[in-house]
């Protein structure tokens, strides 16, 4: 079991990274947005990983975060749902944006997926609603943005409450997640702030 991977970015593709640690170059496929997070070729990386082996192939996937780690083992533990599968939800869905998805019952957002249908979405809301936690899904800090060079720290309480605030005006739980995210909220924010830049967001 390779757990993670720490070294050198060699080589980034469509689809995959190459990471060279101990003079052996590892492909790891990752997700587009995983991918666009990286930081360029050259730099030094740690990336979570799952080993997948099948009859015919052994391929590693990976991920910046644990959490987005443990989302995808949840995720492809449905049935239906291979590591390829897994890996273009959350292309689709960060950890978080799912977690919404699947506890607001949001079959549209996870069937946007490539290859994802809508009934393989409702049984994934149906198996993982007892599984995911909706507290993670809002207000932690996102051990990923530290790789981007990001690590901005959000109030859960303003950006829970502008999430409720945008879905009782009638937006999708997981649009309104993502627009709320979006904003880059400071201290002296209140609720009604975020609001109006989260729906600015979401008009374009």
């Amino acid at each position: 079991m390779i757990s993670y991977i720490r070294g050198e970015l060699a080589a980034v593709e469509e689809d995959r990274v190459v990471v060279e640690a101990g003079g052996v170059g590892y492909g790891i496929f990752m997700s587009g947005s995983a991918i666009g997070r990286l930081p360029s070729v050259g730099s030094q990386v740690k990336i979570h990983t799952y080993f997948s082996v099948k009859e015919d192939s052994m391929q590693l996937f990976g991920f910046l975060t644990r959490d987005d780690l443990e989302v995808f083992r949840l995720v492809i533990g449905v049935s239906g749902i291979g590591p390829k599968g897994g890996l273009n939800i959350l292309s689709q869905l960060t950890p978080d944006e799912l977690r919404f998805a699947v506890f607001s019952g949001d079959v549209k957002a996870i069937s946007a997926a490539p290859g994802i249908g809508k009934k393989t979405a409702e049984k994934l809301i149906l198996e993982l609603k007892d599984k995911l936690k909706l507290e993670d899904a809002l207000g932690h800090s996102q051990e990923a943005d530290s790789v981007a060079g990001t690590g901005t720290v959000l109030s859960g309480s303003i950006q829970n409450d502008a999430v409720q605030a945008l879905v009782a005006l009638g937006y999708g739980n997981t649009d309104a997640l993502k627009a709320v995210r979006q904003v880059e909220i400071t201290e002296d924010m209140q609720v009604e702030d975020v609001l109006k830049r989260a729906l600015k967001l979401m008009m374009f």
